[in-house]
C-alpha cells in the first residue's frame, strides 16, 4: 500500500529534463498515432491553403471578366446612341468625322478600343488608323437583327497588348428603326494577380495558425493518454489485472463477454454454472453453447437488454446486456428465480396500472383517426403484446357514422411492434374477413375473443392460410381480439398478438385488454367526429372562397388557401373586376374558427361584392363592412340567437381592400387592422409601404384612412392573413422579415412561382390558424388602346367629339362598332354638357371589351326612364342601355362618370346584333309607348 504524505512525489510532480524531447520525437514519429494524426492534419491544412488560393484566383479572373463585359456594353451603347452617329455612318466619309469621336470616347470610358463599322463589318474607326477599312473580327449578325453580342474574341494588335478580349457589338439605328451600322467596344482583361495577391498573406497566415492548432492539440491529445494509465507501468497494469480477475469470478453473478461475431470471450464461474457451459468455450460461437432458445437469441441479438427475466433450465435469469467499445457486448446474469415467484403477480400488475396510466396520456393526444390508432398500437407494444393491429371501419376513417353493414371491410389503420418480422396485412389495405375470424366475431357479438394458440384457430387460420403459415413460421402465438366500442357504436377491432418469445394471452389478459381498447375508443371516436365536422367546416369554407380567375386584363394574380389543423376559420380573398378596367383586390379575416367564422366570412364576402357592385370610394367599402359587422354582432349578442349558436357572436373581423387602375397605374387600398400588404418591385425590391392602420372591423364609428400608391408594370402586389406570419413560436415581427427574405428577388416569378416560393419558407409544420395568400402582377394598359380628350361645355361640340371618336375606332380596327359607340358618346356627352358641370372629358379604353368614359365635375347621377312619345327628350340613356349591357356611374373626387361597357366578338359589338337601329325606332312610333 502507497502511503501519501502533504509533500508532492519528485517522480511524479518533476519529470527528467529529457521528458519534454522525448514527448517531441513521439509526437513527430510517424509510427506513432499521434504523428499520423499531425501529419495528417498538415496535409488538410496545405490542401485548404491551395484550394483557397485557387477559389480565389478563379473568382479575380470571373470578375475581372465580369467587368469587362459591363464596361465594353455600357461604352458600346453609349457611342451607338449618341447624336449624329447614324448620320455620319451613312455620310460619304464616316471615318473623317467618326474616328475622332471614337478616340475621345475611347479615352474617356477607359476602353480599349471603340469601332465603328457598316453592316457589312468593314471598320470605319480603330485605334490603329492601318487597321482601318478592313474586316470586323467577330459575330456581328445578332447585331443586325437589332440585339446586343457580347463575346469572347481575338483581333489586330491593341494598345493594351495580351489578354483576353471583350467585345460588345450593339446595333446603330437611323430614326425609322432601320439598322444602318454597328459599333463594338471592348477591353483586354489582363493579370488578375493583383486582386488576389494582398489575401494570399492572410490564407497563409490562417493555414499557420492552423498548424499551430493542430500541434497543440495533438500534444494535449497525448497528454491526456498518459494521463488515462496514470503513470502505470506494465507490471502495475498485470497486477491490477490479476486482482480484477480474482473479484470476477468471485462475485454471484454471472458474467459473460462476447465479440461482434458473437463468439464468447471470457465468462466466469457463475455465468458457467447458470447456463451450464463447457469449460473449452473461450472463442467458441454463442449458438453452439447448447444455450436454450430464448438465452441464445438474446445473447445473439445487438440490442441491450434492461433486466429481463429469461427461463434457463428451472432458473429465472435476471438478464443485463451492454454493447462495449470493441462493437461486442457484456452480459450480467442472476438468478431471480425465488424472488419471482415472490413478486411476479405483483409486478404484473404494478406495470399494468403503469400502462394504463400511459395510455390516458399517449392515446388522444391528436384529432387524427390514424394517428389514434396509432398511437393504441404504440402504447400496447411492447409492454402487453409484441404485435398490434387495428382495422378501422372505412366510415370511421371519413368520419362518417358507421353501420353495421361495413364491418365485412375494414381498412388497416396502424400497425404497433415488428410488423416486418410477422407477415400481416400492410397499414392502409381494406380487409375482408369471413365470418369465423376471431375479428368478426368480436365484432359481431361486442366481446374480447381470446385465441390462446393460433395453431389450434381454424377460423382465423382460414382467413388467408398462406399468410397464417408464413405468421406461424415466424413465431406467431396468441391472439386477443378487441372490438373498438363507443357510445354503443362499433368503430373496428383492435388485434394484440403475442410471439413465442413471451409467454401466451390468458384469461386474466382479457380484463386489461378491454380496458385498453375502451380508453382507445372513445379517443378515435372523438377524432371521427371532428374529422368530419372538420370536412364540412373546409367544404363549406371553401365553396364561399373563389373557384376559378374572374376575366380581367389589369392584374396576374394567383392564390392559395390552407386551413388550420384544428378546423378552418373565417380567412377569404376575392378578385373582383370593376368598371374602366379596373379591379379590386380583397384580403379578410374574420375572429374565431368553426362553422360559424365560415358563415361570417360568406356573409362578409358577399357584402363586399354588392359594396363593389355599386363602385364606392376603398374608405365607403370598408365604412360599409365595418356597420354591417356591428350589425351582425348585435344581431348574435341577442339571448334568441345565442342558444345553440357556436360562439357569443362576430367579435369582429379585419379587412383590406385595394383598387388597382391600370391606365393610371395607381393603387388606391386601405385596411382595417389588417396585417400590411407588401409590393415587390420589377427589379426584386421588396417594400412594405405605408398603408394607414386603421381600427379593425365591428368597432363602429372609426374613420378609414386611404392611400394611392404608383404601381409599374411588373410589380407584384401581396395580401396575406396573420396565420402566414405570426405563429405560437415566434411574434409577426419575426415573420414579417422571413417573409421579405422569401419574396427577395421575386420580380422575374409570375404569381404562381411567388406563392409556391412564400408557401414553401413560411408554412409551418402545424397550423394553429388559417393561411390566406394572394399574389398579383400589375398589368400596364397599352397606351396605344386609350384614347381620351377634353370637350368643351359646348352642345356644338358634339360632332367634332363623334368624329374623334370615330377615328379611335378606325385605328383598333373596330369599324362595325363606330355606330353604337358614336351614339352612346354623343347621348353621354350632351347630357354631361346639358346637366353636368365642367369639365368634360371622354375617354375609350380597347380591352377585352370597348369601354367609353364620360366625366364631369357634377355629382348628379343620371337615371334612366321610359319617354312618353310626346316627349322630345328622356330617350338618351335607353338607346344607351340598349347598345351597352353593362353600363353605370361612378363618383370620384372632382364628380362622376358615366362609363358603358361592349362585348367585342371579332372587332364587332354584340349588341348590333341584339339592338338594330330600325327595330329601336320603331319602338319610339309605337303609339302605346
Amino acid at each position: 500500500m502507497e502511503v501519501f504524505s502533504g509533500r508532492p512525489r519528485g517522480p511524479e510532480r518533476h519529470p527528467p529534463v529529457g521528458g519534454s524531447r522525448v514527448r517531441r520525437a513521439s509526437l513527430l514519429d510517424l509510427r506513432s498515432a499521434a504523428g499520423q494524426v499531425f501529419l495528417l492534419q498538415v496535409v488538410i491544412v496545405v490542401l485548404l491553403v491551395v484550394a483557397a488560393v485557387g477559389v480565389i484566383v478563379l473568382q479575380a479572373a470571373n470578375d475581372a471578366l465580369q467587368q469587362g463585359r459591363r464596361e465594353s456594353i455600357v461604352a458600346a451603347q453609349s457611342f451607338a446612341s449618341a447624336p449624329g452617329v447614324a448620320e455620319a455612318l451613312q455620310s460619304p466619309d464616316p471615318t473623317a468625322v467618326l474616328q475622332p469621336r471614337a478616340e475621345e470616347a475611347r479615352k474617356r470610358t477607359g476602353v480599349d478600343f471603340v469601332i465603328a463599322m457598316n453592316t457589312d463589318g468593314i471598320r470605319y474607326t480603330y485605334p490603329y488608323p492601318r487597321e482601318i477599312g478592313e474586316k470586323f473580327v467577330g459575330t456581328i449578325e445578332p447585331a443586325l437583327s437589332g440585339r446586343t453580342v457580347v463575346e469572347q474574341a481575338g483581333g489586330p494588335p491593341l494598345p493594351a497588348g495580351k489578354g483576353t478580349d471583350v467585345q460588345a457589338v450593339v446595333p446603330v439605328t437611323d430614326s425609322h428603326g432601320k439598322v444602318v451600322g454597328l459599333v463594338s467596344a471592348g477591353i483586354t482583361v489582363r493579370n488578375v494577380a493583383a486582386l488576389w495577391l494582398p489575401e494570399l498573406p492572410i490564407i497563409l497566415g490562417s493555414g499557420v495558425a492552423a498548424l499551430v492548432l493542430a500541434v497543440t492539440g495533438t500534444t494535449l491529445v497525448s497528454r491526456r493518454l498518459r494521463r488515462q494509465t496514470h503513470g502505470m507501468a506494465p507490471a502495475e497494469l498485470a497486477e491490477l489485472y490479476r486482482h480484477h480477475d480474482a473479484v470476477l469470478h468471485a462475485v454471484r453473478e454471472g458474467l459473460l463477454i462476447t465479440d461482434a461475431d458473437g463468439r464468447v470471450l471470457m465468462a466466469n464461474d457463475e455465468a458457467t454454472r447458470l447456463l451450464g457451459l463447457p469449460a473449452d468455450l473461450r472463442g467458441r460461437p454463442v449458438r453452439e453453447l447448447g444455450l436454450p432458445e430464448p438465452i441464445m437469441r438474446l445473447l445473439s441479438s445487438p440490442e441491450a437488454v434492461t433486466d429481463e427475466v429469461r427461463l434457463a433450465g428451472d432458473r429465472l435469469l435476471a438478464v443485463n446486456k451492454r454493447p462495449t467499445y470493441a462493437e461486442g457486448s457484456v452480459v450480467t446474469l442472476r438468478d431471480t428465480t425465488e424472488l419471482a415467484a415472490v413478486s411476479g403477480r405483483a409486478e404484473v400488475a404494478r406495470e399494468r396500472l403503469k400502462l394504463l396510466y400511459e395510455a390516458g396520456v399517449g392515446i388522444g393526444t391528436t384529432l387524427d383517426v390514424e394517428r389514434t390508432a396509432q398511437e393504441l398500437a404504440d402504447v400496447a407494444v411492447p409492454q402487453f403484446a409484441d404485435l398490434v393491429t387495428v382495422d378501422l371501419l372505412e366510415a370511421v376513417l371519413r368520419g362518417w357514422e358507421p353501420t353495421a353493414e361495413g364491418w365485412r371491410h375494414l381498412r388497416r389503420a396502424a400497425i404497433g411492434g415488428d410488423g416486418r418480422m410477422i407477415p400481416v396485412y400492410p397499414r392502409g389495405q381494406m380487409i375482408s374477413f369471413s365470418r369465423r375470424t376471431p375479428q368478426m366475431r368480436a365484432l359481431e357479438e361486442r366481446r374480447v375473443m381470446l385465441e390462446t394458440d393460433l395453431r389450434q384457430a381454424q377460423g382465423w387460420r382460414e382467413q388467408d392460410p398462406e399468410r397464417a403459415m408464413r405468421a406461424l413460421e415466424r413465431g406467431l402465438r396468441s391472439l386477443v381480439a378487441v372490438p373498438l366500442r363507443a357510445r354503443n357504436v362499433t368503430l373496428g377491432v383492435a388485434n394484440f398478438y403475442r410471439t413465442v418469445d413471451s409467454a401466451a394471452f390468458e384469461s386474466d389478459d382479457l380484463t386489461f385488454a378491454e380496458e385498453l381498447a375502451a380508453r382507445a375508443a372513445v379517443a378515435i371516436d372523438n377524432a371521427r367526429r371532428f374529422t368530419r365536422e372538420r370536412a364540412m367546416a373546409v367544404t363549406l369554407q371553401r365553396s364561399l372562397l373563389p373557384r376559378r380567375q374572374p376575366e380581367q386584363d389589369a392584374l396576374e394574380v394567383a392564390w392559395r388557401y390552407m386551413p388550420a389543423e384544428a378546423g378552418v376559420g373565417g380567412d377569404w380573398f376575392d378578385v373582383i373586376p370593376l368598371p374602366g378596367a379596373r379591379v379590386a383586390l380583397v384580403m379578410g379575416d374574420v375572429v374565431g374558427h368553426g362553422l360559424h367564422a365560415a358563415a361570417t366570412m360568406g356573409r362578409l364576402r358577399t357584402a363586399v361584392h354588392n359594396f363593389s357592385t355599386l363602385d364606392l370610394p376603398v374608405d365607403e367599402v370598408l365604412g360599409n363592412l365595418d356597420d354591417l359587422v356591428v350589425r351582425m354582432d348585435n344581431e348574435e349578442n341577442t339571448d334568441d340567437a345565442r342558444e345553440g349558436q357556436e360562439g357569443e357572436g362576430v367579435t369582429g373581423a379585419t379587412c383590406l381592400y385595394a383598387v388597382y387602375d391600370p391606365v393610371t397605374e395607381a393603387c388606391t387600398m386601405a385596411r382595417a387592422g389588417h396585417p400590411e400588404p407588401v409590393v415587390v418591385r420589377p427589379d426584386g425590391t421588396v417594400t412594405c409601404p405605408d398603408v394607414p392602420a386603421s381600427a379593425p372591423l365591428g368597432l363602429g364609428g372609426y374613420p378609414f384612412e386611404t392611400v394611392e400608391l404608383s404601381l409599374p408594370e411588373g410589380s407584384q402586389l401581396v395580401l396575406y392573413t396573420d396565420g402566414l406570419v405570426e405563429d405560437r413560436t415566434h411574434d409577426i415581427d419575426v415573420g414579417l422579415e422571413r417573409l421579405r427574405r422569401a419574396l427577395g428577388g421575386s420580380g422575374g416569378r409570375t404569381p404562381e412561382e411567388t406563392c409556391r416560393a412564400v408557401i414553401d419558407s413560411l408554412k409551418p409544420s402545424h397550423s394553429f390558424d388559417d393561411i390566406a395568400l394572394l399574389t398579383a402582377r400589375t398589368r400596364r394598359f397599352p397606351r396605344s388602346d386609350v384614347a381620351m380628350w377634353d370637350v368643351p361645355p359646348d352642345p356644338a361640340m358634339v360632332p367634332s367629339v363623334r368624329a374623334r371618336c370615330r377615328e379611335a375606332l378606325l385605328e383598333w380596327g373596330l369599324e362595325e362598332t363606330a355606330f353604337a359607340t358614336e351614339l352612346i358618346i354623343s347621348e353621354l356627352v350632351t347630357n354631361a354638357i346639358r346637366y353636368g358641370s365642367p369639365p368634360v372629358g371622354v375617354r375609350l379604353l380597347h380591352g377585352r371589351c370597348l369601354i367609353c368614359e364620360v366625366s364631369d365635375g357634377s355629382g348628379t347621377s343620371p337615371r334612366m326612364r321610359r319617354a312618353a312619345t310626346t316627349d322630345e327628350g328622356g330617350r338618351g340613356l335607353f338607346l344607351v342601355a340598349q347598345f351597352a349591357p353593362r353600363w353605370g356611374t361612378r363618383y370620384t373626387t372632382h364628380g362622376k362618370v358615366i362609363w358603358t361597357e361592349q362585348p367585342l366578338h371579332d372587332g364587332a359589338s354584340a349588341a348590333l346584333g341584339l339592338a338594330p337601329v330600325d327595330f329601336l325606332l320603331d319602338q319610339f312610333d309605337d303609339p302605346g309607348l
